[in-house]
């Protein structure tokens, strides 16, 4: 015999408590330009583009004709992915949840976009070289071949870590990216291309040049530092069709970033954030408010943390195109063996960025 009260009543919530996820940005940062017609094809989809001709002075004599010459990129779907569950017969009886399904279909739903915009936010590699904002480093000098791109250094601190960053060096017109890295002092660089094959096109720098590789280390961001940043990645988008690059329109830029970036944004003198009535809806999606002309998004979906530092992304949703397909769902209500129905799907997407949008990004390498 036990004392009274030692057995306990016991009961089940009618409701059935759900995992919560955070919003979905996929499409805050993608296009779908192409979507169509590689979903009308298969999984590859070749996009061509012409290099841009220059206008020409004419001086009352023959001119010379450019010659067209045309780029290749592929957007590939190669993500493969699928859900696959059973709800068998006597655990539905048995149980006291008596209908599971619709808890399983949210909850499948929401992982599948938070995976998705995982996969898109780790595309931070397809920025284009010289439009990161991060530690830059300077140490030494460098001389560069004319064919192999190899750069030989003198007192620098070249590290594994450079490989895929921006890399100028005075005398060059524009940026270049690290390819390979050997040792301290000596590394390859390459075009900032992808949809070519690699080469190194920007001739000889002569020994003892200053350099510059970006973003090779973490920034620490503070209240006193941040709106500078911020403004960073401003200019460098303004500036991407005086450098040559494709305009980077006003309208619908974004800027990713951690939560613990909005705690030191809101430590920032004279910074309120406050959101439109037009842009109510975008508070579902993690809208915190517009800064120099960026629509604010909180995610912890960016690729890092704080120690190693996350990789911030600002852009324009010109910058990468994508393309997701279900390719197969259904129903097994015929359980060989078994009672009950198994849930299954396959879903595929994949995503490109041609080497004419790379400069529609920025990346920060941040911690706070």
């Amino acid at each position: 015999m036990s004392a009274y009260g030692t057995k306990l009543a016991e009961g089940f919530s009618s409701k059935v408590m759900q995992w919560v996820y955070d919003n979905n940005l996929i499409d805050i940062v993608v296009n779908r330009n192409y979507e169509g017609e590689i979903n009308g094809v298969g999984s590859k989809l070749n996009i061509l583009d012409f290099d841009k001709l220059s206008e020409q002075t004419y001086a009352d004599a023959a001119l010379t004709a450019d010659a067209l010459t045309e780029n290749n990129g592929q957007l590939i779907i190669d993500q493969y992915k699928s859900f696959y569950w059973k709800e068998k017969t006597l655990a539905r009886w048995l149980s006291y949840i008596k209908t599971p399904h619709p808890y399983i279909v949210t909850q499948v739903g929401n992982e599948r976009a938070k995976n998705m915009d995982e996969f898109a936010l780790a595309l931070y590699t397809d920025v284009g070289a010289g439009n990161r904002v991060g530690t830059d480093v300077t140490t030494g000098t460098v001389t560069v071949d004319v064919t192999t791109g190899l750069v030989t250094g003198a007192g620098t601190t070249f590290t594994s870590a450079m490989v895929g960053q921006g890399f100028k060096a005075d005398g060059h017109s524009t940026w270049y990216r690290v390819k390979t890295f050997t040792n301290t002092t000596s590394m390859v660089i390459e075009d900032d291309l992808d949809d070519i094959d690699s080469a190194y096109t920007g001739g000889a720098i002569a020994a003892t040049a200053t350099f510059t590789v970006e973003n090779a280390s973490v920034l620490t961001i503070t209240a006193a530092n941040i709106l500078s940043k911020v403004a960073a990645f401003r200019e460098k988008l303004n500036l991407a069709e005086g450098n040559g690059y494709t305009a980077v329109p006003d309208s619908d830029r974004f800027l990713i970033a951690p939560p613990e970036f909005f705690t030191i944004l809101t430590q920032g003198t004279g910074i309120a954030l406050h959101v439109d009535e037009a842009y109510q809806d975008l508070v579902k999606k993690g809208y915190m408010g517009q800064l120099q002309g960026f629509k604010l998004f909180m995610s912890n979906r960016l690729t890092g943390d704080n120690t190693a530092g996350y990789h911030v992304i600002a852009g324009h949703p010109g910058w990468m195109t994508f393309a997701e397909k279900v390719l197969d769902a259904r129903m097994e209500e015929d359980l060989i063996g078994d009672f009950g129905t198994a849930y299954k799907d396959l879903f595929v997407y994949g995503a490109k960025v041609k080497d004419h949008t790379r400069h529609m990004a920025c990346e920060g390498l941040w911690k706070f």
